[in-house]
């Protein structure tokens, strides 16, 4: 990446942008495609009612469709990227935005789950196709005085993106029908591919190491087994063959990865800056925070839509007050670490959240509705706002001025990936435990009826319309059969926070040190999305 306009780096193809309009035409056209990704994170959550009935797909599927384009996005996210640096971003983000577009027009027409599911993996290709090009493009086009700003904007997007995807995509199933839901990212592809062919000019990384096909298979067969093992198990069984052939698959495909990283010059990931107290507290914890959030809303949508019969809009209205406190939070967040200190905070703000956890687990009742799990969502995201801003600085001060890139890369993968593993864990121990608690509320049920009420809470109460007389009954106990499997979910999510409460205590950021003068390991290969400037990475 070059540090001014008229000293480009020679292990780089590119030149800065000199024209402020030109300049702002590829900040638009990269943060379209950037909203596009964020948005279709979350877009699916507001919908699982209809994709269930739909379907007539159970709790786990509907959580299969949401996840699978986390998924694939988390597992390509570093290996597409540094593939993007060699071909060209220009071409990487074309290729991406097609793939993108089409698997969405294939999801708004799916007829039936096989396609549905399909094409939100080949969705999550796409993405991890344009994500890290996104800022890549910033980076190396951009000069000095003005790269700030454009990763400030990109940066907003990033943030706001998956908010405004809920909102809009609420909007949308309340007016319209679920399959409208893709035509956003839809459109914004084609507004994005327009000004990309008109403005983005195309640059690439000139390196004499060859590309890490290795590091880069073994980083995502690893990524896929984690997430597949955590959401099967607590669902099919630990002892399964598919769940045992998945954590076996995922122990090898790590030692493979870490192994061979250790050998290589330029690695896709340098796994020795793990070693690091600050990096391995910040992201580890930056993992479970994110993660658990992500689960919390996955859970979170069946039980004011279903539950509370909530339309779309008002249930996602009903996340404002945590997410407003989440923000509030992360605000007040470099203030106490600046008195308290990093550890402190970050400690703080786990406890906090695991607190939430626990309200949410033990105040919930069908009777209680939204104001029972209210005070846990206030802790949640004041937790959650506390802990986040410290660990992304304890990320970043444990690496030197030049590799702040790559303190950036992580916290991208960091977050993607715990938002894929915080859906497969907590929703799989929702579903489980629903199945679990409804087993014996079936009795006097027919049993056509009662196979349809096992799959999920939204499959049962339209399969109670055909229940006659115990059509009251069959839905109070799907509803009560939802709580307990909330209970499990919410008490899993807090024995994880307590977990990570113990790991903080005893390995937490140190004194943060300046970035200068932390070690310098080894050589680290930079990924696209690991050429942000110190300015994101903080």
């Amino acid at each position: 990446m070059s540090t001014n306009a008229s000293t480009p780096n020679p292990g780089v193809a590119y030149s800065t942008i000199d024209n402020p309009a030109r300049r702002r035409a590829i900040l638009i056209a990269v943060c379209v495609a950037l909203m596009a990704v964020i948005a279709s994170v979350t877009g699916l959550n507001v919908a699982q009612p209809q994709l269930a009935v739909e379907f007539d797909a159970s709790q786990s599927e509907v959580l299969w469709f949401i996840n699978l384009y986390t998924m694939s996005l988390a597992a390509l996210l570093l290996p597409l990227g540094a593939l993007g640096d060699r071909v060209g971003r220009k071409p990487m983000l074309l290729v991406g935005l097609a793939i993108f577009g089409l698997s969405n027009i294939a999801a708004g027409l799916a007829g039936s789950s096989e396609i549905m599911l399909a094409s939100r993996f080949v969705s999550g290709v796409g993405a991890a196709m344009i994500m890290p090009v996104t800022l890549a493009v910033i980076t190396s086009t951009f000069p000095a005085d003005e790269r700030a700003k454009g990763i400030g904007v990109w940066t907003a997007v990033a943030g706001g993106g998956g908010i405004l995807g809920m909102y809009l995509s609420a909007l949308l199933v309340d007016v319209a029908s679920w399959r409208w839901l893709f035509a956003l990212p839809v459109a914004l592809v084609m507004i994005s591919a327009a000004l990309i062919m008109r403005s983005v000019p195309n640059s690439r990384e000139i390196t004499e190491h060859r590309f890490d096909a290795v590091g880069s298979v073994t980083s995502v067969l690893a990524v896929l087994a984690v997430v597949f093992a955590l959401h099967e198990g607590p669902v099919n069984g630990w002892t399964e063959p598919v769940t045992v052939i998945a954590v076996i698959t995922a122990v090898v495909a790590v030692i493979v990865f870490v192994v061979w990283e250790l050998r290589q010059p330029a690695p896709l990931l340098d796994v020795r800056l793990f070693s690091g107290r600050n990096l391995s507290s910040g992201s580890l914890t930056l993992l479970v925070v994110f993660g658990v959030q992500a689960g919390i809303f996955v859970v979170l949508f069946p039980f004011l839509q279903v539950v509370l019969g909530w339309s779309a809009l008002r249930a996602t209205l009903a996340l404002m007050p945590m997410a407003l406190t989440m923000m509030a939070a992360s605000v007040l967040a470099p203030r106490l670490a600046a008195r308290a200190g990093s550890r402190s905070t970050m400690v703080t703000g786990i406890a906090l959240a695991g607190v939430g956890l626990v309200l949410m687990a033990s105040l919930v009742s069908v009777d209680g509705g939204y104001l029972a799990v209210l005070p846990g969502m206030l802790a949640m995201g004041l937790g959650m706002g506390l802990a986040m801003t410290p660990s992304t600085e304890a990320l970043t001060s444990a690496l030197p001025r030049e590799r702040q890139g790559v303190a950036s890369a992580l916290n991208d993968v960091t977050r993607e990936f715990g938002t894929a593993l915080g859906v497969a864990l907590l929703g799989a121990v929702l579903s489980a435990g629903y199945r679990n608690s409804i087993d014996p509320r079936l009795d006097g049920i027919p049993t056509d009826i009662a196979d349809t009420a096992r799959e999920g809470v939204t499959t049962a109460v339209v399969a109670a319309d055909g229940a006659g007389e115990l059509a009251q009954d069959l839905v109070r106990a799907a509803e009560e059969s939802f709580v307990d499997g909330w209970q499990h979910s919410m008490w899993a999510g807090a024995a994880v926070m307590a977990a990570l409460l113990v790991y903080v205590l005893v390995r937490g950021p140190v004194v943060a040190s300046t970035p200068s003068s932390a070690p310098d390991t080894a050589q680290t290969r930079r990924t696209p999305a690991a050429e942000s400037s110190e300015d994101y990475a903080r």
